[in-house]
């Protein structure tokens, strides 16, 4: 038996494709940046895929993000909900206008 004990799955939630819009970037753009197929990179999007320790840092670092802002084991929620509290303030005390 191998020593590794294999147990439940728990799937890996991540913004790659929000983040890749937000930058205007192609799958084939980030694929060459991270040294993977355009098709990897939407197995990753679709959650068909979790990347390794290694790649989901290579896509940190073209984000220039932490791990924990685009890798998560919980869903993420809209980001629109995270910046904007339910009596529709900003978080940090701003209101919008």
């Amino acid at each position: 038996m191998s020593p590794v004990r294999r147990g439940e799955t728990f799937p890996i939630y991540n913004r790659i494709g929000v983040l890749r819009a937000e930058r205007q970037m192609t799958r084939a753009h980030l694929a060459e940046l991270i040294d993977v197929n355009p098709q990897t990179v939407g197995a990753l999007e679709r959650v068909d895929h979790y990347p390794s320790l290694d790649l989901a840092f290579r896509i940190c670092a073209v984000f220039d993000l932490p791990v924990e802002a685009v890798f998560s084991r919980e869903p993420f929620t809209p980001l629109s909900t995270e910046l904007y509290r339910k009596d529709g303030r900003l978080q940090g005390g701003n209101t919008h206008a």
